[in-house]
C-alpha cells in the first residue's frame, strides 16, 4: 500500500498556507468603495500601467448588467434614454471587487472539474468493460476522492454569490434584473433558489455514484463471485446517462451564466472536453509519480501509451469544439454572439491565444509521435502544459465577464492555484493510501496486468 510521506504532507500544507495567504491578500486589497477603486485606477496610471488594464473612455458607457463590451446604441436600445444606468466608476468598482472572488472561483472550479472529469473517464471504463484500464482503477478512485470536498467548496462559493457578497453572477442582482429584459425573460431558470437547488442535485448525484461505485469496487476484492463487478457495470452505465445531462446543465449554470446575454448550444460539450482531458492527464501524472516511488510495478509502457493517446485525442477533440464554436459565431457575425469572443480577443489576447498553444499545438506535436507516448518525462512535461492550458481555458470563460479588462494573473490568482493544488494533492494521495493499489478481485485485472499491443 502507498504511504503519504511526511515531505508530501509538508509540501501540500505549505502550498495551502501560502495559497490561503495569497487569497486573503486579494480580498484584503480589493476595494471596499468606489473611492478606493478610483484610487487603485489612479495608482495604475501613475505606475504607467494604465494601458495594460485598458482604463479608457470607451468603458464610461459600460453597463453593470452586461459585464462585457457593448456599443452605446445597443445599450440605449436595451435601457431607453430615461432608464437606470450604472456609472463608469461603479462599474470598475464591481470589476475590481470581483477579482479575488473570481480567482477563488476559477481555481476551485478547475480542480473540482479535474476530479469530475476523472469520474466520467472511470465510469466509461466500467461501462465499456475495458480490459486495459482496471490496473489504474485505484488511481482513478483516488483522484475522484477530491470530488466531495471539491464540490462542497464550489457549492459554498455559489451560495455566497447568491447572498450578494459579490457580482460574479450579474443576474443575481435584483437591481440589474429590473432593468434588463433579456435576463427577466430567463428568470424562470436563472433565479437563486432554483440555481442552488440544481447545484445540490448535480453534486448529490455525482457523489452518490462515486461512493457506491468505490464501495462495490473494494467489495469485489473480497468477493468470491463477480456480482459486485456486475452491479458496478450497471451503476456506471446509468450514471453516464445522468452525467451527460447534468454536466451540460452545470456548464450553463456555473460558467455560461456569468455572461447571461450570451449562450452557445455547444458549450456543454466544450466544458466536458476541457475537464475530461484534464482528468485523463492527471491520471497519467499520478500514475507516473507512483511508479517513480516503486508502486504500480505492473503498469507498463502500454498502459502509459494508452493514457497518452487519450491525452492526444481529447486535446484534438477540445480543439475541434473550440474551433467549431468560434468559427460559427465569427461567420454568422451576430452582435449578441460575437461580443463574447471580441471581448476575449481584445482584452485577453495572451490567455485567449495562449490556451490554444498549450491545449492543442504543443501536445499535438509532442504526443503525435508514438514513441514519445512511452517516455514518462515527456508525458509529465506535456501533462503540466495541458493542465496549465486548461486553467487558462476556465480563466477565459469566467474572468472577462466578471472582472472585464481589470485583469492580470497576480497574487490572488496564483494563491488560488496554490491553495487548491495543495488540497487536491493531499486529498488524492491520502485517498490512494487507504487501500491496496491493485484491484485484484476485478475479473478483468489479469487482462489489464498482461496488457500488450
Amino acid at each position: 500500500m502507498y504511504t503519504v510521506t511526511k515531505n508530501i504532507k509538508i509540501f501540500c500544507f505549505t502550498l495551502m498556507a501560502i495559497g490561503f495567504i495569497g487569497l486573503a491578500y486579494g480580498f484584503y486589497t480589493a476595494p471596499q468603495s468606489i473611492e478606493e477603486s478610483k484610487a487603485i485606477v489612479a495608482s495604475y496610471s501613475d505606475d504607467g500601467h494604465g494601458s495594460d488594464h485598458s482604463f479608457n473612455s470607451e468603458h464610461a458607457t459600460d453597463s453593470h448588467e452586461s459585464d462585457h463590451a457593448e456599443t452605446s446604441d445597443q445599450k440605449e436600445e436595451k435601457h431607453g434614454s430615461g432608464e437606470h444606468s450604472v456609472s463608469h466608476d461603479e462599474h470598475v468598482y464591481h470589476q475590481l471587487s470581483n477579482r479575488p472572488w473570481s480567482a477563488l472561483y476559477v481555481a476551485a472550479l478547475f480542480f473540482f472539474l479535474i476530479s469530475l472529469g476523472t469520474l466520467a473517464f472511470y465510469a466509461i471504463q466500467r461501462a465499456s468493460q475495458a480490459g486495459w484500464s482496471p490496473i489504474l482503477f485505484r488511481v482513478m478512485e483516488g483522484i475522484t476522492g477530491y470530488l466531495l470536498p471539491g464540490s462542497i467548496i464550489v457549492l459554498i462559493i455559489l451560495v455566497l454569490c447568491t447572498m450578494h457578497l459579490n457580482h460574479v453572477f450579474v443576474w443575481m442582482d435584483p437591481e440589474v434584473v429590473a432593468h434588463d429584459k433579456i435576463i427577466q425573460a430567463k428568470s424562470g431558470y436563472l433565479n437563486s433558489q432554483f440555481f442552488i437547488g440544481r447545484a445540490i442535485f448535480y453534486i448529490l448525484g455525482w457523489n452518490l455514484y462515486r461512493f457506491f461505485s468505490r464501495k462495490l469496487s473494494l467489495a469485489q476484492d473480497q468477493a468470491k463471485d463477480i456480482s459486485n463487478h456486475k452491479k458496478n457495470f450497471q451503476l456506471s452505465a446509468g450514471f453516464l446517462a445522468f452525467f451527460i445531462v447534468t454536466e451540460s446543465m452545470m456548464s450553463w449554470d456555473w460558467i455560461m451564466s456569468v455572461d447571461p446575454h450570451w449562450f452557445s448550444t455547444l458549450f456543454g460539450w466544450y466544458v466536458f472536453a476541457s475537464m475530461f482531458v484534464s482528468g485523463i492527464t492527471t491520471i497519467a501524472l499520478v500514475t507516473i509519480y507512483l511508479k517513480s516511488q516503486g508502486y504500480l510495478t505492473k503498469v507498463n509502457n502500454n498502459h502509459m501509451h494508452d493514457l497518452a493517446k487519450f491525452m492526444f485525442g481529447v486535446s484534438v477533440f477540445w480543439a475541434y469544439l473550440w474551433f467549431s464554436q468560434f468559427m460559427l459565431i465569427w461567420y454568422a457575425n451576430i452582435p449578441e454572439e460575437v461580443t463574447y469572443f471580441v471581448t476575449r480577443i481584445e482584452d485577453y489576447p495572451l490567455p485567449f491565444w495562449g490556451m490554444l498553444v498549450t491545449n492543442l499545438i504543443f501536445p499535438f506535436f509532442v504526443l503525435m509521435n508514438s514513441d514519445y507516448k512511452r517516455i514518462n518525462w515527456l508525458i509529465v512535461m506535456t501533462g503540466l502544459v495541458i493542465l496549465f492550458g486548461h486553467y487558462l481555458d476556465f480563466y477565459n470563460m469566467i474572468m472577462p465577464a466578471t472582472v472585464g479588462d481589470q485583469w492580470y494573473i497576480g497574487i490572488p490568482e496564483i494563491g488560488g492555484i496554490m491553495f487548491f493544488a495543495g488540497l487536491f494533492i493531499y486529498v488524492v494521495l491520502n485517498t490512494i493510501s487507504k487501500v491496496p493499489l491493485e484491484p485484484s478481485g476485478d475479473p478483468l485485472f489479469k487482462e489489464s496486468e498482461k496488457f500488450v499491443y
